[in-house]
């Protein structure tokens, strides 16, 4: 076995003792939820055993046991992820000692689609941020994919071009790890010594971000300024976002005689700016289309051997992550096993509770770790390294050598055409017509037709044979920005379920697509996914149903002198110790995981719902899919909710009006429950005590919307058009149950 000094990497499982625990309650309530099936089944096929059932509430009883049976096959779901979690440490020093003459180069994509809801001065923090990596400058080629062909987008990358001179220098100088120029002058922190270098540096990057955001302000890049950049000219034909030829242009390096070095001499990184052609009857595939494009282009001008793809609002936070990934993928183990890394997903702006639960906490932190022990994570879109030729459609073979030759892609190269003639040259593979009747989008890089490009594109990787690599290194490697609204965050996750239950329905369904190529209990753990949208009708039969049959005193659950409330009350109990004991030990807060709660409840009953809804109606040809951006930019009224942890109502949508409907009649019901108490309290204690808990439950989780609806002044409150629907669809639901019982 070799020592620490001799490897790239190592892998560690958790202790025994926590192995031992987590299966032995794993067991505990497996057996706790086979009795509660039973309970259903001596119920519906034995009634004289269940003296309090009543014959005119059958159909509830039988909707009560199909959800339970569904949430207990999730749950064992679930648990595939966290049967053995694995952790990955790495070894930059050996890398260097044994390779550093050997280096792969590395092409990074950064894609954005919209100037408006991804500000440029964004997009160019991060550009910068991965132009500044601990790595040969010579062997990296960035892309900025421009999806929405801005002139400001543009203007903003050849400002970031002509301050890069001076920022990768003083970032190598001072050996800075944030190398966002937003993210570093936003602490007061300055290097021991060269103050001056400080201010000088930051004078330039105010200057650039004014220049910037005044041109943001006119909505467009002046004439004036056109003509000061040749580049400008290729926007002569622009006719709108959807309606564009291809615009190519190479900023640094590759073939040009530009001025490729620092301030201190040394070469930068290559930097090409690519909008490519839209056309409105010509389908233009989202993201993964323009990844594609960004493909081929980069095969013809860098080829980098490693792909790192980055969203425009994801910036590089630690200057070894390229480094941290090529530990894995010139390990000479197992380095020619695994076809991408991915790092979590951070957020810079994640509050201490994360009150929209945007870090998934144990999605980052557990289940990705158990997946990596089972072949692998997902990709999840961004912060992930591919090999080039995996995302081409290369099968992994048990055969193949497990020496590799990285030396495509090491240096930069000077074509002898001029810059002009190799940008028409190469415009065409980023055309709306060079994909026709080829295959690309289906064994060619990323998947077409799915709104989760990402996560469909690995999981047919690893049904061509390879695996994964799922590393969270200390120093956080990327961090994003989070939606900062409610609204925000439910679109995110529609848009999310739609697309994971697209592949449920499709070929790439793993239970059936990878069943004998990848591990079961990968499948498993990818199903968690792809279930996310069936999983909000018996979350949503359970938020209901239950708490209307208080109304009319009818009990769905055990008595508590019965036998047969020992496993609910087991599983209740159990199940929420589990998940505060688990979100703590990833270093989250109580409020945090009370915050998780919530937004876990909010999604299975309003985003996963309506992701359901959309896709049963595009099934039918009622309605087609479409691909929603999520905003990155928030109001300083909004933003400041965000920091107090206050929740934010104020977008009218169905999305909202469907989570305030289903807390309103848990509060209706809860108020005639108090009717039932003042007649017979002990008998209804006794018999409806699981049902009283659940409603208790619900509405003490539903506070925030209570006080959005009754309390609150402030702009985040609850629209009136959404209070009014809401405060009627619960009423009409409770006098209906009413009068039908």
């Amino acid at each position: 076995m070799k020592n620490e000094g001799d490897v790239l990497f190592k892998t560690r499982g958790i202790s025994r003792s926590m192995l031992i625990c987590s299966r032995a309650f794993a067991a505990s309530t497996l057996l706790a939820i086979l009795w509660v099936w039973l309970y259903r089944v001596m119920y519906l096929f034995f009634p004289t055993q269940n003296y309090h059932r009543s014959h005119n509430h059958a159909f509830a009883w039988i909707g009560m046991f199909a959800a339970e049976v569904w949430f207990g096959l999730y749950w064992l779901l679930t648990q595939a992820a966290r049967w053995n979690p694995i952790y990955r440490h790495t070894f930059k020093d050996n890398l260097s000692n044994r390779h550093e003459k050997h280096l792969p180069g590395i092409d990074i994509f950064v894609c954005t689609a919209n100037p408006i809801i991804e500000p440029p001065i964004m997009v160019i923090n991060t550009v910068l941020s991965v132009m500044a990596y601990d790595y040969p400058s010579q062997k990296v080629s960035i892309y900025l994919s421009d999806d929405g062909g801005s002139d400001i987008t543009f203007y903003a990358l050849i400002l970031a071009s002509h301050f890069a001179k001076h920022w990768i220098p003083y970032c190598k100088k001072f050996k800075v790890q944030s190398t966002c120029p937003a993210a570093y002058f936003s602490t007061s922190a300055r290097p021991p010594e060269g103050s001056e270098d400080w201010a000088s540096i930051r004078e330039l990057y105010e200057e650039m971000k004014n220049r910037i955001q005044s041109v943001t302000d006119l909505g467009g890049v002046p004439e004036e300024l056109r003509l000061e950049h040749n580049e400008f000219t290729q926007w002569n034909l622009f006719s709108s976002t959807r309606n564009h030829a291809t615009i190519l242009c190479i900023l640094i390096g590759v073939g040009t005689n530009r001025e490729v070095n620092d301030i201190d001499g040394c070469t930068l990184p290559n930097l090409i700016y690519l909008a490519r052609e839209k056309r409105p009857q010509h389908p233009h595939n989202y993201k993964a289309g323009a990844i594609n494009s960004l493909i081929r282009v980069s095969e013809k001008m860098s080829n980098g051997s490693i792909i790192l793809t980055v969203d425009c609002d994801m910036y590089s936070n630690s200057t070894q992550s390229l480094r941290d990934a090529l530990c894995f993928f010139m390990d000479e183990e197992n380095g020619n096993e695994f076809a991408y890394v991915q790092f979590p997903q951070n957020f810079e702006n994640v509050t201490m509770n994360d009150v929209y639960a945007s870090y998934m906490r144990s999605g980052m932190e557990v289940e990705f770790n158990g997946l990596d022990g089972l072949g692998g994570p997902l990709y999840i879109g961004t912060g992930c390294f591919h090999r080039r030729d995996t995302l081409c459609g290369r099968v992994f073979s048990k055969n193949q050598s497990k020496t590799e030759n990285w030396s495509k892609g090491n240096d930069h190269e000077y074509f002898e055409e001029t810059t002009y003639d190799l940008e028409e040259r190469l415009k065409d593979l980023a055309s709306c017509t060079f994909e026709k009747d080829t295959e690309w989008g289906n064994e060619l890089g990323l998947k077409y037709g799915c709104a989760v490009e990402d996560v469909i594109t690995g999981l047919s990787i690893k049904c061509n044979g390879w695996k994964s690599v799922y590393y969270n290194p200390e120093r956080i490697g990327f961090l994003g920005v989070a939606p900062t609204s409610l609204y925000s965050t439910l679109v995110q996750h529609k848009r999310w379920s739609e697309g994971d239950l697209q592949i449920l329905l499709s070929k790439y369904n793993p239970a059936s697509y990878g069943l004998g190529r990848i591990n079961p209990g990968l499948i498993m753990g990818y199903c968690v996914y792809l279930l996310w949208a069936p999983s909000s009708v018996p979350t949503l039969y359970y938020c209901i149903i239950p708490s209307l049959h208080l109304l009319s005193g009818n009990s769905l659950f055990p008595q508590i002198s019965s036998p047969w409330f020992i496993p609910f009350a087991y599983i209740i109990f159990s199940a929420t110790t589990y998940s505060l004991a688990e979100f703590l030990w990833s270093d989250g807060t109580f409020l945090g995981w009370w915050n998780d709660q919530r937004m876990w409840l909010y999604k299975r009953t309003s985003s996963y719902f309506f992701a359901l809804v959309d896709t049963i109606c595009s099934l039918v040809k009622y309605s087609n899919t479409t691909f929603t951006i999520t905003s990155k930019v928030a109001d300083q009224d909004a933003y400041r909710r965000y920091q107090q942890d206050i929740m934010d109502f104020e977008t009218p949508s169905p999305l909202i009006t469907i989570l305030v409907t289903v807390a309103m009649l848990n509060l209706f019901c809860l108020a005639g429950l108090v009717k039932q108490l003042l007649v017979d309290f002990s008998r209804t204690i006794e018999t409806m005590a699981v049902q009283i808990i659940l409603c208790f439950f619900l509405v003490l989780i539903n506070l925030p919307v209570y006080e959005a609806l009754f309390l609150r002044k402030d702009k985040g409150k609850l629209p009136s058009s959404v209070s009014v629907k809401s405060v009627s669809l619960a009423l009409l639901a409770c006098t209906c149950f009413t009068f039908l019982n």
